[in-house]
């Protein structure tokens, strides 16, 4: 079999899942989002003014840039703990004869699929709110890297994190402080410098200064790219590390 028609066959359980059960999916990804966009945009941005634009105008791709994290990060690394702990597909799949890079990218395909769905009507919504945000090709493909990106973060973490205890740990003091911290609904300019700095390397400060930049018309931050890459690139080789591992 061709590579793709090996990630076709991991991923299709995942999409006959996504399919049956689409609505209940969407709308437990979007409420939060939805919550954050209502209370930050409007209830506590009215008037105001940040790096050069309307308040509401600067959250809505950070509130889109969370999303793309928490759908796919989520959606992956607990559906695959469940498969692990509890069903043991995910064992018998390891046995059947395909690369680790199938099994890895394979399993990224729900997690890629519902970002990018969430990530859409989020920044749908955000158009209706205000006229500053421009739809790219840059945009979109943004969005799409930083959900390929957190998919293989919740595939290594899936991987790698024993049990359900141990994930809502790794959420509580890696993935929440991240949501609140990286640029996504406040300027980091204001912060004491070596926070910044500190901050200023997590994976999600890249995906927001991509995604508000191609949102925005900003001069596009290159740099910040880069790091998204190679931050996918780190977690893609600590998925295939942990899947050897198992063996």
């Amino acid at each position: 079999m061709s590579f793709i028609d090996e990630v076709y066959r991991v991923a299709l359980s995942d999409l006959y899942y996504l399919r049956r059960n689409i609505l209940p999916l969407l709308a437990t990804s979007l409420i939060t989002p939805l919550l954050y966009l209502v209370a930050f945009g409007y209830g506590l941005g009215n008037g105001v003014v940040m790096e050069g634009v309307s308040y509401i105008a600067f959250v809505i791709p950070g509130v889109v840039s969370l999303t793309t994290l928490s759908s796919s990060f989520t959606t992956i690394s607990n559906k695959l703990m469940v498969q692990k702990r509890f069903y043991e597909s995910f064992d018998e799949m390891m046995l059947c004869p395909i690369s680790k890079s199938s099994i890895i990218f394979g399993k990224t395909i729900l997690g890629i699929i519902k970002g990018m769905m969430c990530g859409s009507i989020l920044l749908a919504l955000g158009f209706l709110m205000t006229d500053d945000l421009h739809i790219t090709v840059g945009l979109v493909a943004c969005m799409l890297l930083s959900c390929v990106v957190f998919s293989l973060l919740g595939v290594a973490a899936g991987m790698i994190v024993s049990d359900l205890p141990r994930m809502n740990l790794f959420n509580s003091f890696v993935i929440l402080p991240m949501t609140f911290l990286c640029g996504t609904m406040f300027s980091l300019n204001a912060l004491p410098e070596v926070v910044k700095v500190i901050i200023d390397l997590l994976p999600l400060t890249q995906t927001s200064a991509c995604i508000r930049a191609s949102a925005l018309g900003w001069e596009f931050p290159w740099l910040h790219m880069v790091l998204l890459v190679a931050y996918g690139a780190l977690f893609y080789l600590l998925a295939l590390w942990s899947l050897r591992k198992s063996n």
